[in-house]
């Protein structure tokens, strides 16, 4: 898990410099500062907007006495999406909104599901159950 973080933090900047100059070449550095800080104000508005439908589903499902698991791995996903829009760039842009966008957050949490069972069963971590 480690070596992954550590190439992503390495590998993902040096792409994303790349992928601005050259967005900067295409179509100038001005318009690469406006989609920036566009992505960046339609990031926040939609990281916002489904983290509040998330905690309102949350909240529904446990005053009908179920646990919110599904609502969770939503929540990781805003969560990891809403920040990783925060960082300047196209890729990490791309990235964020395919955790924000419910259609496409829903296999990315399928994956989540399936690795943190994964984990349990090694014994890794452990999932109380009442």
């Amino acid at each position: 898990m480690f070596r992954w973080i550590l190439l992503f933090v390495l590998v993902v900047p040096a792409l994303e410099i790349g992928v601005l100059v050259w967005a900067g070449g295409q179509i100038g550095p001005w318009w690469v500062v406006l989609l920036i800080l566009l992505t960046g104000v339609i990031g926040a508005w939609l990281a916002k907007q489904q983290g509040l439908e998330t905690l309102y589903n949350a909240r529904n499902a446990m005053a009908y006495g179920r646990v919110p698991q599904e609502e969770i791995f939503d929540g990781i996903c805003i969560l990891v999406g809403g920040t990783v829009l925060l960082t300047p760039g196209f890729i990490t842009d791309a990235i964020g909104f395919l955790l924000l966008i419910p259609v496409t957050r829903k296999p990315i949490k399928q994956w989540l599901r399936k690795w943190f069972q994964h984990l349990a069963n090694k014994g890794s971590f452990t999932i109380y159950r009442r």
